[in-house]
């Protein structure tokens, strides 16, 4: 596992790795140090997950590790489609319980229903069920626009009011999905999303943000080294008390 890069902008930690497993590795290993300390400390730990393929390979990592008590962790995803058809594999609830929350099984996962009626009743519902206690923990990734979960430049606001609410989905990050492999065309992609909002996500204890591949090369480099702005969501982890950024060669390409 090599590492390339370790430095730090403002508050937030980064590091460069020489390949996507090393990364996801490393994020992994990371995040499994952080969950047994808060184990050790509380009776239980409260985590929000990002569901898509950069993931992949970190949630690959965590699911393997034998020293988290996933009994003592209740599980949230940040954002969810709306107009999919039920049991549709694009779904992120699909997605997180298939890599990761069927197997190593939480003592509770709450999830945002795909099929609700009505937007406004479940961005309440799931609020509620976040606002319950604090959240330990966001594992997230950055979009090719650099969005952090569908808070897109044109909707992010830093200091929104809301917990979760509905956004229409910018084209890039619609094409962002066709380019992940999720969907194969741009038309198939749902236009409009449920999303916990930018202060729901950085009022988490810590953050962990795991970011691959070349497609995002350019917003992380404006994340490092552009001003912190809702014209980059994701600049905001640089003011997070505890976030670290993990990336591999092709994404941190500008930064070595």
């Amino acid at each position: 596992m090599t590492k390339l890069l370790n430095n730090k902008k403002d508050q937030l930690s980064y590091q460069v790795y020489s390949t996507r497993q090393a990364m996801g590795k490393a994020a992994a290993n990371y995040t499994e140090q952080l969950l047994i300390k808060l184990q050790n400390e509380q009776d239980s730990v409260r985590i929000i997950f990002a569901s898509a393929p950069s993931q992949n390979e970190f949630l690959a990592h965590l699911k393997a590790s034998t020293k988290i008590d996933w009994s003592k962790v209740t599980a949230f995803h940040m954002d969810e489609y709306i107009g999919l058809p039920t049991g549709a594999e694009q779904a992120f609830s699909h997605f997180i319980k298939n890599s990761l929350l069927d197997e190593v099984k939480p003592s509770a996962a709450h999830f945002i229903n795909i099929d609700a009626q009505d937007s406004v009743q479940e961005c309440q519902r799931y609020a509620a069920l976040l606002q319950q206690a604090p959240i330990d923990l966001v594992c997230l990734g950055v979009g090719e626009n650099g969005h952090i979960a569908f808070n897109d430049p044109w909707v992010a606001d830093f200091n929104d009011k809301a917990i979760v609410k509905k956004v229409q989905l910018d084209t890039q990050c619609r094409q962002q999905q066709v380019n992940d492999g999720c969907f194969a065309a741009l038309d198939n992609v749902p236009q409009y999303a449920l999303t916990l909002t930018i202060p729901t996500l950085v009022n988490a204890k810590h953050m962990v943000c795991i970011v691959p591949a070349a497609t995002k090369r350019a917003a992380i480099t404006a994340m490092i080294n552009g001003e912190i702005s809702e014209d980059l969501p994701a600049s905001i982890l640089r003011k997070h008390q505890s976030a670290a950024l993990f990336l591999d060669n092709e994404s941190g390409a500008d930064l070595l």
